[in-house]
């Protein structure tokens, strides 16, 4: 039986953040008047249109939601060099790059996989890019939080520490597992992956 309650991270992905609700609603039956569609981490606002022969960003940043900080608009404008209003995954990484880290291109290709355009499964939009943007914001913020030490790194103690907050009581030797897989700590990037 559906309840109406405030999306949880813990309800599709337990080590994914809280996500902001006016963005992602899970729980929440949309107006009428807008068409939403299903994503990885619930649904959200209709996607960028498909491509067309020529893009125009205006003042406002055309395509994005509103209230998109100006950071993030710039980040995408300065990749999307034929202006068509769509970025690829070396565009994303060189975007993400200026704002949070170089990202493997790993982790960047499941990043354009959880955030697709049903229009374009091998580019991402505004709308797609802002929502990733904003998720990687929470992603820090959540990393930044067990990472104690500030070391860049989140150890096997503080990977204890963050599975355990989040509902998972995992055996110390698959812990050392997830720690050595990732050369005794998990990076940001890592950690995203």
């Amino acid at each position: 039986m559906a309840t109406s309650r405030p999306y949880s991270s813990h309800s599709t992905a337990p080590s994914a953040p809280e996500l902001p609700p006016q963005s992602y609603d899970h729980h929440h039956q949309p107006p009428q008047q807008h068409q939403q569609h299903q994503s990885y981490y619930g649904q959200y606002p209709t996607p960028s249109p498909p491509p067309s022969s020529s893009s125009s960003y205006g003042p406002s940043g055309g395509g994005f939601p509103a209230g998109t900080s100006p950071d993030v608009i710039r980040a995408f404008q300065m990749v999307d060099r034929d202006r068509s209003g769509f970025i690829d995954e070396y565009e994303l990484q060189q975007a993400l790059s200026s704002g949070y880290q170089r990202f493997n291109l790993r982790t960047i290709r499941l990043l354009m996989f959880l955030f697709k355009n049903p229009y374009d499964s091998l580019r991402i939009g505004p709308m797609e890019f802002a929502a990733l943007w904003s998720c990687l914001g929470h992603w820090r913020a959540v990393f930044e939080r067990f990472d104690r030490d500030r070391s860049g790194k989140i150890d096997l103690m503080e990977l204890r520490d963050a599975l355990y907050s989040l509902g998972y009581a995992i055996p110390p030797s698959v812990l050392q597992l997830l720690i050595s897989k990732y050369d005794n700590g998990l990076n940001f990037d890592s950690f995203v992956e």
